[in-house]
């Protein structure tokens, strides 16, 4: 008798075009999308609906949003292996996400972090998107039925809310969504900002000082480490002690995730030979690391034919899962079948 072939766990994130992919992007995030292709049934999205919250460039959106999908697969992520595509081009996101609307409570928007911190630095555009962004999140995530979502912590919430959701909808109308899991990586989770290594290196940084993007050339790369905040002590030991050197600390992390050295093994390579030594060796690392990276990505985006075709086939494969669900919610909420 043969053995039944055991389905392959469903996981499923995206990352707003808002910004250049960052360092922190690729080892938090995408780096671990990769390593996971075999282990499960992947969904990554260019959550371009979600960027609409915030007022874009029109250009530079779609620019950034064709980009990103070319990183994402010069980064590694296979195509065949995994479904990427444009949040837009699934028109269920937009109508789930309506319907999640109306089982989202007031209350519970109003208490998302994350409005608050983007009402404050965007008060001149605080729109009805905004606050109600983590019922698309919602929808999102739920179309594809996920076992997990890979996120950071500063985004746990938001899958909080998506459970209660979705048990609230599975209370009123029988078993209708799976509840996910948050998935949070523990290593490389967390790549701080060259400058300032209490926040969290950002793809929406305007400066970028603090920040390495995938499409940086070398030269930049090099003159961001060089000018990376360390810590004002007299020794200039290279010792990975996050609260008392938060600026090696970031460094360490990030040069043990690009090399895959340990942070004894780093100590003992730069055992005194100080910071003049230590913050170019990251710098080369990283260089190394990013060249075919960006390479690939900007041969991907020379080839219109090819990202025209990536971005029809996988709306395809995407659509083909989230109108299952879609279908099924709306016969439950009661909309007439089309």
């Amino acid at each position: 008798m043969d053995t039944p072939i055991e389905k392959k766990k469903v996981m499923l994130s995206g990352i707003k075009p808002t910004g250049d992919l960052t360092l922190g992007s690729y080892l938090g995030a995408v780096k671990n999308w990769v390593e996971r292709a075999d282990l499960y049934d992947n969904y990554y999205f260019m959550a371009d609906l979600h960027a609409l919250t915030t007022r874009n460039n029109p250009a530079d959106l779609r620019r950034r949003t064709l980009e990103q999908l070319a990183q994402y697969v010069a980064c590694g992520l296979d195509p065949q292996k995994n479904v990427l595509f444009i949040q837009s081009h699934v028109p269920a996101h937009a109508e789930l996400g309506w319907i999640l609307n109306c089982y989202t409570m007031f209350g519970e928007l109003s208490r998302m972090t994350q409005f608050k911190d983007k009402s404050a630095k965007n008060a001149d555009n605080i729109n009805g998107g905004l606050f109600t962004y983590p019922a698309l999140m919602a929808a999102d995530i739920l179309l594809y039925q996920p076992d997990y979502v890979p996120v950071g912590e500063d985004q746990k919430q938001h899958v909080e809310l998506t459970r209660d959701v979705a048990n609230r909808f599975n209370n009123l109308y029988g078993e209708t969504f799976r509840m996910p899991e948050p998935f949070i990586p523990k290593v490389g989770a967390r790549v701080m900002d060259l400058l300032d290594p209490h926040s969290k290196m950002s793809k929406s940084d305007e400066v970028g000082n603090g920040r390495v993007c995938l499409m940086d050339d070398p030269a930049d790369i090099m003159r961001k480490f060089k000018r990376a905040v360390t810590d004002c002590d007299c020794t200039c030991c290279i010792r990975y002690a996050p609260e008392e050197k938060p600026g090696v600390a970031n460094l360490m992390s990030i040069y043990a995730a690009v090399t895959g050295k340990s942070f004894a093994e780093i100590e003992a390579e730069f055992e005194g030979k100080g910071y003049g030594a230590f913050k170019p060796a990251v710098g080369e690392a990283v260089v190394e690391t990013l060249r075919p990276i960006r390479e690939e990505a900007q041969r991907i985006m020379k080839d219109k034919g090819y990202l025209e075709a990536l971005c029809r086939e996988g709306a395809e494969r995407a659509s083909y899962v989230a109108e299952k669900t879609l279908r099924k919610v709306r016969k439950k909420v009661g909309l007439v079948a089309k």
